[in-house]
C-alpha cells in the first residue's frame, strides 16, 4: 500500500501536497547538492478586476504588439481621430441640398418670371428659344426698371408651395390616397397618389393663377401701396368665388382649367418621378463597376443630380402644355406685362407694356390657335431662359459639389 503524504486531508476536501503544487505553487525538486530549486509555474494568473485571464498558451497583447514590430522600432501612439463621419456626412448633405433649394427657389426665379411673360406675349416676334437672346432681353429689363422687375411674385410662389403641401397633407389624412408610395407598390396605390397630386393642383388653382398674375405683370404699372405679400391669397379667395374687382367677360372660370391643370400636375409628377428614378439605377448599376468612394458626398449629391434631371425632363416635355395653361390662366384679367421683344418705349428707355387680351374658347381651342397663327416653335417661347434656369442650377450644384470636397478633404487633414 503506498504511503500517504502527512498533509493530505482527502475525507474532508482537502488536497495532498502534490495537488496543491499543480494548483499555482511552484513544485519542489533536490538537485544533485541537494538545493532546492524552482521547476515550473502555471500560466492561470489571479482573478484580478479589469485583467484579461489568459488560458496555456496564450500570450498577453504587449507580447504580441512586441513580436510583430521589428526589433529597434520604436513603439508610436496612434493617430489622433478626426472628424467623426457622421458629422461629415451631415454637413456635405445640409451644404450641398440648401444651395440646391437656394438656386431652385431665389437665384432661378427670374428665368421663372422671363419664360412666363414669355409664353403669354403672342405679339412678341422674337420668341427666344435660345439663352443668349433671353439674357439680353433680361438685362434691358432690369438696366430700366431695376433689380426688383426679376424678381417679382416671389413671395406669392412660396405661399403657393405651402399652399399645395397643406392640401395634400390634408388630403392625404382624411382620405385613402397615399402621400407615398412604398417600396412595393400596387397599381391601386399608384393611381391613388397620382389621384392625390391631381386634386392638389386643382386646390391650388385659384391661388396659382393670382400667383402668375404677379410675376408676369409689369413694374411700370403696379402700385407699391396697394401690393402686398398676403395679396396672393387675397385674389385667389377673390377668382374663387367669383367676387371683388369686376373682370373681362373673356375671363374663363376655373372649371374650365381644373382637368389640364390636374393632366399637367400628374404628368410632371410621373416624368419628373421617373426620370429620377432610371438616373439613380443608373448610377448604382455603374457604381458597382468601379470602387466604392469613402467621399461623404456620393450618398447626397446623386440623389440631387437625380432630382435636377427629373424636373428638367418634364419641363421641357411639358413645355407646350404650360404655355397653353398660363394663357388661359390669364385670359380675362387685365394684366399688362413687358415687351419680350426688347422694344423700348416712345418716350422713355423704359420698355414698351403691352396687355393681354387673348380670346380663347378652351384648352383645345387655345392648342389649335398656338398651332395656326404662331406654328409649332409658338409652343415654346421663353425656352431660351428654361435652358438658363436649369444650367444655373446644375452648375452651381457642381460648384458646391466641389468646394464642399475642398474643405471635406481639408478637415481629414
Amino acid at each position: 500500500m503506498a504511503s500517504r503524504r502527512p498533509d493530505s486531508f482527502d475525507g474532508f476536501g482537502f488536497r495532498g501536497r502534490d495537488d496543491l503544487y499543480g494548483a499555482g505553487y511552484p513544485a519542489r525538486s533536490s538537485g544533485a547538492a541537494g538545493d532546492l530549486h524552482l521547476h515550473q509555474w502555471v500560466t492561470t494568473p489571479p482573478d484580478i478586476p479589469g485583467s484579461r485571464n489568459l488560458h496555456p498558451g496564450e500570450r498577453t497583447p504587449v507580447c504580441e504588439e512586441s513580436e510583430q514590430r521589428e526589433p529597434g522600432a520604436r513603439w508610436e501612439a496612434p493617430p489622433a481621430a478626426g472628424v467623426p463621419p457622421e458629422q461629415l456626412n451631415r454637413f456635405a448633405g445640409f451644404g450641398i441640398g440648401l444651395v440646391s433649394l437656394f438656386t431652385e427657389n431665389v437665384l432661378a426665379h427670374p428665368c421663372i418670371v422671363f419664360r412666363r411673360q414669355c409664353q403669354v406675349d403672342y405679339h412678341a416676334t422674337c420668341y427666344h428659344l435660345t439663352p443668349f437672346s433671353a439674357v439680353s432681353v433680361m438685362y434691358a429689363i432690369t438696366k430700366a426698371q431695376g433689380v426688383k422687375a426679376l424678381w417679382k411674385g416671389m413671395g406669392s410662389t412660396f405661399i403657393v408651395h405651402g399652399i399645395a403641401l397643406g392640401a395634400e397633407g390634408i388630403i392625404s389624412e382624411f382620405t385613402p390616397l397615399p402621400r407615398e408610395l412604398p417600396h412595393s407598390w400596387s397599381w391601386k396605390q399608384l393611381a391613388g397618389h397620382l389621384l392625390l397630386k391631381g386634386l392638389t393642383a386643382v386646390v391650388a388653382l385659384p391661388f396659382y393663377c393670382a400667383s402668375l398674375i404677379e410675376t408676369v405683370q409689369s413694374e411700370i404699372v403696379r402700385d407699391e401701396s396697394s401690393s402686398g405679400l398676403l395679396d396672393c391669397i387675397r385674389e385667389g379667395l377673390t377668382r374663387l368665388l367669383g367676387v371683388g374687382a369686376p373682370h373681362s367677360r373673356r375671363l374663363l372660370p376655373l372649371g374650365c382649367l381644373l382637368l389640364p391643370v390636374a393632366l399637367h400636375a400628374v404628368l410632371r409628377y410621373a416624368i419628373a418621378a421617373s426620370t429620377q428614378r432610371a438616373a439613380m439605377w443608373l448610377h448604382q448599376r455603374s457604381r458597382k463597376n468601379r470602387l466604392e468612394s469613402s467621399n461623404p458626398l456620393d450618398a447626397y449629391f446623386p440623389e440631387l443630380a437625380a432630382a435636377w434631371a427629373g424636373s428638367l425632363v418634364a419641363d421641357v416635355v411639358l413645355f407646350p402644355l404650360e404655355t397653353a395653361l398660363h394663357r388661359l390662366s390669364l385670359q380675362g384679367t387685365r394684366t399688362i406685362i413687358d415687351a419680350t421683344d426688347g422694344v423700348l418705349a416712345a418716350g422713355g428707355g423704359s420698355p414698351l407694356v403691352l396687355p393681354v387680351n387673348t380670346q380663347y374658347d378652351g384648352f383645345s381651342d387655345c392648342l389649335h390657335s398656338i398651332r395656326r397663327k404662331e406654328g409649332a416653335a409658338g409652343f415654346y417661347r421663353g425656352f431660351g431662359a428654361l435652358v438658363t434656369q436649369y444650367s444655373l442650377h446644375g452648375a452651381l450644384l457642381a460648384a458646391a459639389r466641389t468646394l464642399l470636397r475642398v474643405m471635406l478633404l481639408d478637415a481629414k487633414v
